[in-house]
């Protein structure tokens, strides 16, 4: 019962370490609150404040440039609620006599010695006049009233030296590629 009635100096350090204690677990919540609030963006050197990266980076929570965005990606338009048309993709090669018979060429019919690149797009209910046909080294963008195509392409092409031909009783447009192939030494040899 003395214990209720007094304490001792015993009672009251114990009692002040345990109070020092909740104040330091109170202390580490407050950081753990703060940490929470951190995300990727946050890994790594604080980014430059100086003028030229500011102009080059609107927005300082971005997490690409527009150098690194990429190409076509501008015209990916989630809210456009025209469908995308069937297509097909054919790779091609020109093959000759001396392929087919003797293998003078060494080429084979693996996708490293295609040469051209054939998309057919189907579009019914489409007149000729009305499509609108942009072609990047990387991607293809087709847009009638109907429908719309933006095609990340699966090789780089020479985008001034294409074709194309809409075929009306088909209702189908044949887009005609010219694929760049800077490694055509090393795969043909």
């Amino acid at each position: 019962m003395a214990y209720l009635g007094g304490s001792s100096a015993q009672d009251l350090l114990a009692l002040s370490a345990l109070l020092s204690k909740q104040e330091e677990e109170d202390e580490n919540y407050k950081n753990a609150d703060a940490c929470a609030q951190l995300g990727p963006g946050h890994i790594g050197p604080p980014p430059k404040t100086d003028e030229a990266s500011s102009s080059n980076m609107k927005n300082c929570k971005a997490i690409w440039s527009e150098e690194e965005v990429a190409e076509g990606a501008h015209y990916d338009d989630v809210v456009d609620p025209r469908p995308q048309p069937e297509y097909e993709i054919i790779l091609k090669q020109n093959v000759g006599t001396e392929d087919l018979f003797l293998g003078l060429s060494r080429k084979n019919p693996s996708s490293m010695c295609c040469e051209a690149m054939q998309v057919k797009i189907k579009l019914p209910d489409t007149k000729a006049t009305d499509v609108f046909l942009d072609l990047k080294e990387t991607f293809l963008d087709l847009r009638t009233p109907k429908y719309k195509l933006g095609l990340h392409l699966p090789h780089p092409i020479h985008s001034q030296e294409g074709k194309a031909q809409f075929f009306s009783e088909k209702q189908e447009l044949k887009v005609t590629l010219l694929m760049k192939r800077p490694t055509d030494f090393i795969n043909m040899q």
